[in-house]
């Protein structure tokens, strides 16, 4: 008798059905199926899932070039001024009114805890995998722990309260695992899996040409995390964690292979060419130069039309929307302005554009396949960091010397020089307002702007920074819209519905 017919003769007398003809009925499976443990046998399988969980940040719909529509595009440096397209659905981030229904975050949500999914097989499962070299099993682990880590820093800053889930779940996990858990609590996962990664990893210090994470980049992180912590949650442990977070930061700053800033310029950063050799690269996402797949569009997506500064590609619209915010923050004889922006002339555009991407190369060609690797992390944002903590713990000296290593590089004066310059003093009377000043102008477009903010500012005192500014330097985009609730993005509609009562709603929406 074959298959098919014992599990229509066991359904035909399911009343009088035999225990043997129940088993057997009941452990019928695919037999094309492959299970995800029959997948873990080797140290090069695990490898293979790794570089998943990397392959992962990619992604518009994650951390990649594309993403500043949950980032940049939520702060004041960039916007789309297209308030019909795509049903209106990406104008409603910078408008400041976005859905919870809205497709696109939504989008940012699944694959966020996609790369979530991904680091939790690995690690649910690498026990199991015989590994010759104990010291790659603990390379793979760490790096799981760090992405994973990574990523939920990532949630709890744009959410404030999410699901956390450390394992690879079955069916049956799923109903106990969509609820949010409290901030506190994620961040103490983090936390504890960068120490692990830290105290516990055979990581060299640094390895930012090959897109793998390191030393310096899970101490830099965990350092960026304490911070964090330290001025948007619990303030009991303020200082507390302020003071974790100098000494992360200065482990990350202390792996560097350079004396101070100034002995890199600035256009070397972003230099295709020079992506594998600039030291102040900690970790990015890799691109490769021509590779139809594997290439960056950054590049040509941000020109304007009638311009080849960034690309061989023409461009038929007006690139990527800079707000006339960004453009007035920028200091006379800025050279990052110089480099980072340009005005296009052109009938159909006649406003700003990024150009701080550029491929122009033959390698990327006229089709803009461009070599330029996604930044995560450098070097000059570990020293504004720097500032920032030792400003807090009241080392104003100490704070304004990294601040300063950031100005010289940029051919800029001294903090205590352009505190004599009126203008500079009256927009940055304080130092905490000239540290993120700083950090606009030299992270412009990197994705760090609206997580700046929800660090420099309360709830309050963020609509009141927004509300201050003038309507005519964001277009379209309305700041009377702004409110409290836009500290934290809606929870998608598919998700709060699962359980509305654990699933609850961020306020506002």
């Amino acid at each position: 008798m074959n298959k098919k017919f014992v599990a229509i003769a066991c359904l035909a007398v399911a009343v009088a059905i035999s225990p043997s003809c129940k088993k057997d009925f009941l452990n019928e499976s695919d037999p094309n199926a492959i299970t995800v443990d029959a997948s873990y046998k080797t140290p090069n399988d695990v490898l293979l899932a790794v570089n998943g969980i990397y392959q992962s940040l990619r992604s518009g719909n994650n951390v990649g070039e594309s993403s500043d529509l949950w980032t940049d595009q939520r702060s004041d440096d960039t916007g789309t001024q297209d308030n019909q397209s795509n049903a209106g659905e990406p104008f409603q981030f910078g408008n400041f009114s976005i859905l919870p229904s809205n497709t696109y975050l939504k989008s940012h949500w699944v694959s966020l805890y996609g790369t979530v999914t991904r680091a939790n097989v690995v690690l649910s499962h690498i026990d199991a995998v015989p590994f010759p070299d104990n010291s790659v099993k603990l390379q793979y682990i760490a790096e799981a722990k760090f992405l994973r880590a990574f990523t939920y820093f990532e949630l709890v800053r744009l959410w404030g309260d999410v699901p956390l889930v450390t394992k690879q779940l079955a069916y049956a996990d799923l109903p106990a695992a969509t609820f949010r858990e409290k901030q506190a609590v994620v961040y103490q996962q983090i936390v504890a899996d960068l120490m692990d990664v830290i105290n516990n990893s055979p990581l060299p210090n640094l390895q930012a040409s090959t897109g793998r994470t390191s030393k310096a980049a899970a101490n830099f992180l965990l350092g960026q995390v304490y911070l964090t912590m330290a001025t948007t949650q619990d303030q009991a442990n303020r200082t507390t964690n302020l003071t974790n977070a100098k000494t992360y930061l200065m482990n990350a700053y202390n792996m560097r292979t350079f004396g101070t800033l100034n002995s890199i310029p600035y256009t070397d950063v972003f230099d295709v060419a020079k992506k594998t050799t600039c030291p102040e690269l900690i970790f990015q996402i890799v691109n490769i130069q021509g590779d139809v797949n594997y290439s960056s569009s950054i590049a040509a997506n941000f020109q304007a039309k009638g311009e080849t500064i960034n690309s061989q590609k023409k461009s038929s619209g007006a690139g990527y929307n800079v707000t006339h915010d960004l453009i007035n923050e920028y200091e006379t004889n800025d050279s990052r302005m110089t480099f980072s922006v340009k005005y296009a002339n052109d009938p159909i555009v006649k406003d700003w554009f990024v150009t701080k991407f550029r491929d122009v190369s033959t390698s990327a060609g006229v089709n803009g396949y461009g070599g330029n690797d996604w930044i995560l992390m450098r070097y000059a944002d570990v020293i504004l960091s720097l500032a920032e903590v030792n400003n807090y713990l009241g080392d104003q000296a100490a704070a304004i010397g990294f601040l300063d290593q950031v100005r010289t590089r940029a051919g800029m004066p001294t903090y205590a020089v352009s505190m004599t310059n009126n203008d500079y003093a009256a927009k940055y009377p304080t130092l905490k307002l000239a540290i993120l000043h700083e950090r606009r102008v030299e992270l412009a477009f990197e994705h760090h702007r609206w997580y700046d903010l929800l660090r420099t500012f309360n709830d309050a005192e963020l609509v009141a920074y927004f509300k201050a500014k003038k309507q005519t330097d964001f277009g379209l985009a309305s700041l009377a819209n702004f409110t409290t609730k836009d500290r934290y993005y809606p929870i998608p509609f598919d998700e709060y519905k699962l359980d509305p009562v654990k699933m609850y709603q961020n306020l506002g929406y």
